[in-house]
């Protein structure tokens, strides 16, 4: 073999079917074998007691740049990324929405230079507007992003503009990440609380409760199915919703559904305490063990077909106030590849599912694969090197995040990634990122297929 940039030598490679011990040899920021190698490089790494997989995609990120940047911006959030082992976003800010190609344009020039890992983008859907998408999905755009009720200032879809939405989704060949929660019944809900005088924690999962996620999430995944339309329904949040869009995906519907940490770790009655902390929708949903434990396995079984951080974080200072009025969301970058090692090392997952959850999935539903997503030749070198023994704590002063905090302060977790590589270059080490903005603008597959999209 001729001579290589990097070689990872002795290292235990996680793929979503295995894992096996090999090198991975990198050439020009490609992985140009995995094997037993005899390779001269110009740089030899020892992972020997290591895991090798492949960096995290993460699929749902808000970094809120070009926008209310004193929540988060590009520089920031990506070495926040970096560090935890996630190498590729998919990224959409609500303060500054892509809508039309004009948008997206001015949006990458925008963030050249700004990123410490690779990015795709999503545009954001408006009801009335689905003559865009044919446009947007040639330019770029990983994903649309649709809202069934109006949230963070964009307005939601009724059953009939997301049809239409739908099927020109369908035409073009396209992606949606729908946002799943019946406006009539939020609303409702929310008139009532008011009336009442509520401003109490307590009021969120009766704001947005169970019954307004079912029923978007039904209808929406009803139309995907009419339509012929690709889709994923974002944060599931409760077993319930994940049966539904099983149903349908055995009908022939082109689904899949996305889950977060927050569902799999936080129980419903913490919002009582925590308050505005724990303000993010659809809120936790988790009562009991049972609950927990059934989310799991509904994501080992791959009923949940991957994993997203929903980045959308907030300060301490910006989530002091009335709650109805601080922002959604959590921080989740720091956490959300942790969160899955500690899943394997409580017997939650195996390594192979973390593969497969947070890189190889989001990989080929958003059009990334086979460039990212696995460890293997062809692929970019985004390498995330795991040491699977060490114990540590979460803690609020290690988020790197400009929120500076996290719902899981204090937990103890076992595995962490001790080195982040992007296309070969070492972005990370010991939980410490550099800075040095590397990251590239990762066009769709709309760009490459003239719109004709892909299975």
């Amino acid at each position: 073999m001729p001579t290589v940039d990097l070689l990872i030598s002795g290292g235990i490679v996680i793929t979503s079917s295995g894992r096996r011990r090999a090198d991975v040899a990198v050439r020009d920021g490609r992985i140009v074998a995995v094997g037993r190698l005899d390779a001269a490089a110009a740089k030899v790494v020892d992972a020997g007691g290591l895991l090798v997989l492949p960096g995290g995609v993460d699929s749902h990120v808000h970094l809120m740049d070009p926008g209310d940047i004193e929540r988060e911006d590009f520089p920031t959030g990506t070495r926040a990324a970096a560090a935890a082992g996630t190498t590729t976003i998919v990224e959409h800010s609500h303060g500054a929405p892509v809508r039309t190609v004009a948008d997206l344009d001015t949006k990458v020039s925008y963030l050249t230079g700004r990123s410490n890992v690779d990015y795709a983008l999503a545009a954001h859907a408006w009801p009335g507007e689905a003559g865009s998408v044919a446009g947007l999905w040639r330019a770029g755009v990983a994903f649309f992003k649709v809202f069934t009720c109006t949230t963070h200032g964009i307005p939601g879809h009724g059953a009939a503009a997301l049809r239409g939405h739908l099927r020109a989704t369908a035409d073009a060949g396209a992606v949606s990440l729908v946002h799943c929660e019946d406006e009539s019944l939020t609303e409702d809900a929310e008139a009532l609380l008011r009336a009442d005088g509520r401003d109490d924690g307590g009021l969120l999962p009766e704001w947005r409760d169970r019954d307004a996620e079912v029923v978007a999430a039904a209808v929406t995944a009803l139309l995907a199915r009419r339509s012929g339309a690709r889709l994923t329904v974002a944060h599931v949040s409760h077993p319930e919703v994940a049966e539904y869009l099983a149903g349908e995906r055995r009908r022939g519907g082109r689904i899949w559904a996305e889950t977060c940490p927050q569902y799999l770790l936080l129980r419903e009655h913490e919002v009582v305490e925590h308050e505005t902390f724990r303000k993010f929708t659809p809120p936790a949903r988790a009562r009991g063990d049972a609950d927990e434990a059934a989310m799991w396995r509904l994501l080992r079984d791959g009923v949940l077909t991957h994993v997203s951080s929903d980045h959308a974080p907030a300060t301490r200072e910006q989530k002091t106030g009335s709650m109805w009025d601080v922002h959604f969301g959590l921080p989740g970058l720091d956490t959300t590849m942790p969160a899955l090692l500690d899943a394997v090392a409580r017997q939650h997952l195996a390594y192979e599912d973390v593969a497969r959850l947070y890189a190889e999935v989001p990989a080929r539903i958003y059009g990334l694969w086979p460039r990212k997503g696995a460890v293997a030749p062809g692929f970019d070198a985004d390498l995330a090197l795991v040491d699977p023994d060490v114990e540590w704590r979460l803690r609020d002063e290690c988020v790197l995040s400009k929120a500076g905090w996290t719902p899981y302060d204090g937990r103890r977790v076992t595995g962490r990634v001790v080195r982040t590589y992007l296309r070969g270059r070492l972005v990370a080490q010991d939980g410490v990122p550099a800075d040095d903005r590397t990251g590239r603008f990762v066009p769709g597959p709309g760009e490459i297929t003239g719109g004709r999209g892909g299975s």
